[in-house]
């Protein structure tokens, strides 16, 4: 004789149902825990210390979801629970707009602005194309990388193809490095201040300072971290 069947009442069947969709995307709640939110930030954070933030689909896929709505709604969830924390012009539908709250990590990505010349001047384009993975400052610095093109600094160990980071809003000394622009256009250069005339000096006997009327000049930030890949030298 077969065992009698359990029936099924409607809030049964409704808490069944929200069962099945929560690792779906159609329904997920931030409050409860989750083994799937869990894993979820194993994913994103073992990615961000790599400094290759996953998109929102390639969590999906890793994890074996249903549905991107899940995840952005598990990363709101760590958000809430202080595991991530989301980073000023996030890109749409990329992970990357979250970082680590750890402070043994301080994993940080910067957004890559362009190209900046050391050599004569040329636009760094605010194009945020890639992000940069830096640990040399706390969360609230605003910082941003750049990359080199030029040979004007050379002596000073900043080779055509490296990474600079940069840090805006600082007090720059005399003698440090700089990003400087004159008018549309950035270049990276020690600062002298000499009165009224602001002189951006290289680090290669084969190029003149360029010396300009302060009025003329914003200093975009100071060099605070040079990064270098080698496969990159040169390009």
């Amino acid at each position: 004789m077969s065992p009698p069947r359990t029936a099924l009442t409607p809030s049964s069947r409704s808490a069944a149902s929200r069962g099945d969709r929560a690792d779906t995307g159609a329904e997920v709640s931030p409050a409860r825990p989750s083994p799937t939110r869990d894993r979820i930030f194993a994913y994103v954070r073992a990615r961000l210390l790599e400094g290759n933030p996953p998109s929102v689909r390639e969590i999906r896929d890793a994890l074996g979801l249903r549905a991107a709505q899940s995840v952005q709604v598990h990363l709101q969830a760590l958000t809430a629970e202080g595991r991530l924390q989301q980073t000023p012009g996030k890109v749409r539908g990329r992970a990357r707009g979250y970082q680590l709250c750890e402070p043994s990590t301080a994993v940080r990505l910067v957004p890559l602005l362009g190209r900046v010349q050391a050599g004569a001047p040329t636009l760094a384009l605010e194009e945020d194309v890639e992000r940069i993975p830096t640990r040399m400052a706390a969360p609230d610095d605003e910082l941003f990388a750049l990359r080199v093109r030029g040979e004007s600094m050379v002596g000073a160990g900043i080779l055509p193809g490296d990474v600079v980071i940069v840090r805006r809003g600082v007090d720059v000394r005399d003698g440090e490095v700089v990003v400087a622009l004159l008018d549309d256009e950035a270049t990276v250069k020690h600062l002298h201040r000499d009165g009224a005339v602001v002189e951006l000096r290289p680090a290669n006997p084969d190029f003149a300072p360029l010396r300009l009327r302060a009025e003329d000049v914003v200093i975009l930030g100071k060099v605070v971290e040079l990064q270098r890949s080698f496969g990159r030298i040169g390009r």
